[in-house]
């Protein structure tokens, strides 16, 4: 495969097969989409805007097209990277030691949060008043800790799966203005928490007669709580340098052009690394799995992934 090739394979996919699948998929045949897949299909093309420059000695003008710089477009994806890396740079203060969390959410709850910007909103604050909790209960003192908190919607695979990444202070601050640290949280505590935390919300904001059971099963079924996690140590201090190491993770789309192995103008050839084994897999689906996917990551307008 051709670095060219590689370069607009995944273009191609939805340039052959995009108003097939929005006819199949109603859900997605609405202007927010359409302008989002649109802008990315236009990326690098001349029509859409370009910088024009003229050689002062012969004369030539040279055309180069602007990018669309969209989270969506796999070439584009590092600019957007590099600008929220800036933003998020400011928010943080090099010198502080900082952790890094990850909260998921079961399988069996994922359904509600499809499509439902109200209840990622929702998660994302549940994971903040999480942390601030377990902060307080382990230091034995309350204390107002200091976090981002970042939604992810896609797993390894390109599968939904909604969870978080908070970057959070190693410690918090007293209602008398003194700050409390900590060395380590017991992953026991974590997992329990959470539990607590998620189900409870959930029971809050989702139709009670339809998920109450799931919610008492999952009392039952993990009596040890969810699985929430905390990277050993400390992750980079403050500044670029830990906003580089949290771009990895949440800000990267749901797929890199590298891992696209091939496209014979029906299926996808992809891989991923498993999470639980190390082991790369090798996935062949139709298109229109493919793009089904990918486009379940795009957030609503206006949403803010991160709070």
């Amino acid at each position: 495969m051709s670095p060219n090739h590689n370069k607009n394979i995944f273009k191609q996919i939805f340039t052959d097969h995009w108003a097939e699948f929005r006819k199949k998929y109603p859900r997605y045949s609405t202007e927010y989409y359409e302008n989002v897949i649109n802008k990315m299909l236009g990326c690098g093309d001349t029509e859409n805007g370009f910088m024009a420059y003229r050689c002062l000695s012969c004369g030539e003008v040279k055309k180069v097209p602007f990018s669309c710089k969209s989270s969506f477009c796999l070439s584009c994806a590092k600019i957007y990277t590099d600008k929220w890396v800036e933003y998020i740079s400011k928010t943080l203060f090099t010198g502080m030691r900082y952790r890094h969390v990850v909260l998921t959410v079961p399988e069996q709850f994922r359904k509600w949060f499809y499509g439902n910007p109200r209840l990622l909103d929702k998660l994302m604050k549940t994971g903040h008043a999480f942390f601030q909790e377990v902060t307080s209960h382990w230091l034995k003192k309350e204390v107002d800790v200091g976090s981002i908190v970042v939604l992810q919607t896609a797993g390894r695979s390109g599968s939904y799966n909604p969870h978080l990444h908070i970057i959070c202070t190693s410690g918090g601050i007293t209602k008398d203005g003194q700050w409390k640290g900590f060395g380590f949280i017991k992953f026991e505590l974590l997992h329990t928490k959470w539990q607590y935390y998620l189900l409870n919300m959930l029971r809050e904001n989702v139709r009670p007669k339809e998920i109450e059971e799931e919610i008492d099963r999952c009392w039952r079924k993990y009596p040890k709580g969810f699985v929430a996690h905390i990277e050993k140590g400390d992750v980079p201090q403050g500044g670029k340098g830990l906003a580089h190491y949290l771009a990895k993770y949440v800000v990267s789309p749901p797929i890199s052009l590298r891992r696209i192995v091939k496209y014979d103008g029906r299926k996808v050839k992809y891989w991923y690394n498993d999470h639980v084994t190390g082991k790369r897999i090798k996935e062949e689906v139709d298109a229109l799995t493919f793009i089904g996917r990918m486009t379940q990551h795009i957030f609503p307008k206006g949403f803010q992934r991160e709070m």
